[in-house]
């Protein structure tokens, strides 16, 4: 079921049937974003975390959403939304709903998408009686960091991605917060 978000932002299920062109809208999308973070331009991340088996078991986990973000009537991103998530070593227990995933094309950059996917997802939670969103922001990315800063969100700790082809320089991402409500 399709999800109107304005009128022109949809969300549309991402599916077992619709993994490849999940894959190739995201050998388009990531690069133009991250190429530069990895020695094979980003090849090895896109292969592996779109590829139909990755897909298959992440369409499984339960209490998990994935959408394709659609603009104007075209597929331009992925959204995937984890319920029931905690936030990692919170001294608080509190509902939680972690955004894993959320990648737009650079041709939509400025365009309010982001901030719109957020608010729904807000919107949403609070109506779930979620307390917390979170996620992870790739520290080298300071418009992303200062994008969730300026609506809101607070720093909590942060980790380093462990993938060998990955710059060292690039590893950090920090967990970003906001409390709901």
């Amino acid at each position: 079921m399709t999800i109107q978000i304005n009128e022109n932002i949809s969300l549309e299920p991402i599916t077992n049937s619709t993994s490849n062109e999940l894959f190739q809208l995201m050998k388009e999308v990531y690069p133009l974003a991250y190429d530069y973070f990895w020695e094979d331009g980003g090849n090895w991340y896109v292969n592996s975390q779109y590829s139909k088996e990755n897909i298959k078991e992440e369409l499984a986990q339960e209490n998990a959403e994935y959408y394709f973000v659609v603009f104007k009537g075209e597929r331009i991103g992925n959204f995937r939304i984890l319920w029931n998530e905690p936030l990692p070593d919170s001294k608080e227990n509190l509902k939680s709903v972690k955004l894993h995933r959320v990648y737009l094309h650079a041709k939509t950059q400025g365009k309010g998408l982001g901030k719109a996917l957020l608010t729904w997802l807000e919107n949403e939670a609070i109506k779930k009686q979620y307390e917390l969103i979170w996620l992870d922001a790739m520290d080298e990315k300071p418009q992303a960091f200062n994008f969730y800063k300026k609506l809101g969100y607070q720093y909590h700790s942060h980790c380093f991605l462990p993938f060998d082809l990955l710059h060292d320089k690039y590893r950090k991402m920090s967990q970003l917060y906001k409390k709901l409500g």
